[in-house]
C-alpha cells in the first residue's frame, strides 16, 4: 500500500507525464480490482443468504454497488441483514474508489502549486511576526 501512494516530495520536481499516466493506470487497475472483488463478495452473499441464481445475485450486487438498490425482493432475515451491510459498504467504497482514482490528479495539481514556493517561503516574512 505504501508504494501505491509513493509520490514525489514537495522539494522534488513534478513527475514526467509518463510517470503520471502510469500512476493513473495503476490506480485505475486497483480501483477495478476493488470493484470486481466487491461484486464477487456481493454475488456470493446473495447466493448464500437468499439462494439466488448467479445471474440474479450478480444483478442485485451490481445494482447495490452502483447505488441503485436491489432488484429482487429479499425473503430471509440473513439476506436483509447482508443487503443492508453490503449497501453501507458499497456507499463507503464509492469514496474510496474516487479517492484512489483521483489521488494522482490531486497530487499533480497541488504539487504544481507548490513547486517554486520554497524560495519565497524563506525570504518572505510571515504576517504578524516580528523579525529579530
Amino acid at each position: 500500500m505504501r508504494r501505491l501512494f509513493n509520490y514525489e516530495r514537495k522539494h522534488e520536481p513534478v513527475a514526467p507525464r509518463a510517470v503520471f499516466h502510469y500512476r493513473l493506470t495503476r490506480n485505475g487497475f486497483w480501483s477495478l480490482a476493488t470493484v470486481l472483488l466487491s461484486l464477487l463478495l456481493g454475488c456470493g452473499g446473495y447466493m448464500y443468504f437468499e439462494g439466488m441464481s448467479v445471474l440474479d445475485a450478480f444483478t442485485n450486487a451490481a445494482m447495490i454497488l452502483s447505488g441503485m438498490g436491489p432488484v429482487t425482493p429479499l425473503k430471509t432475515t440473513g439476506g436483509k441483514i447482508f443487503a443492508s451491510l453490503y449497501a453501507i459498504a458499497s456507499g463507503l467504497l464509492l469514496f474510496v474508489i474516487a479517492g484512489l482514482m483521483l489521488a494522482p490528479v490531486y497530487h499533480r495539481i497541488l504539487h504544481r502549486f507548490h513547486v517554486g514556493d520554497d524560495e519565497t517561503e524563506e525570504t518572505t516574512p510571515r504576517p504578524g511576526r516580528r523579525k529579530g
